[in-house]
């Protein structure tokens, strides 16, 4: 059972059809994931569970810090579970979180919820004191962004 008192949360109803905010998600990731002027380098990517996540998150004053995990469930244009606590290989590391991204039709738009699910309270109090609601806001608005875009392509 978990502790949802280790949750942080961000909803959204994106104003973009499903496979658009998905397409946002899965392709355009570097574009979105870190709040400007922060910006993500995709190293390594497998999207299906088991999966190696590797990326570099770069800061504007020539910052450097990396971030690597695994899938563990991909359900396409529902839901996407990864957390950082392996490595490659399933190497145990430290972990921060599980994070879960789901994704609902609703209307014309999609309902857009990511979570950050913490192992523990300090890590969750943590995450708040590194700008938790500033950064992931931000980050869900440049989805929303990047998926208003490519539905106004096709």
């Amino acid at each position: 059972m978990t502790d949802e008192s280790f949750d942080l949360s961000v909803t959204r109803l994106i104003d973009a059809p499903l496979e658009a905010v998905w397409r946002a998600w899965v392709d355009h990731t570097a574009e979105w994931y870190c709040p400007e002027p922060w910006r993500a380098e995709i190293v390594e990517r497998d999207l299906r569970p088991g999966g190696h996540s590797s990326m570099i998150f770069h800061g504007p004053d020539g910052e450097a810090m990396p971030v690597e995990g695994v899938f563990l469930e991909v359900l396409p244009q529902r839901r996407i579970v990864a957390t950082d606590a392996f490595a490659a290989g399933w190497a145990p590391r430290q972990p921060f979180l599980v994070r879960i991204d789901a994704f609902a039709p609703e209307g014309g738009g999609t309902r857009y919820t990511a979570t950050a699910r913490h192992w523990t309270a300090i890590a969750r109090d943590q995450h708040i004191a590194m700008g938790f609601d500033i950064g992931w806001n931000t980050a869900t608005d440049q989805l929303a962004a990047v998926a208003r875009r490519l539905t106004v392509r096709h």
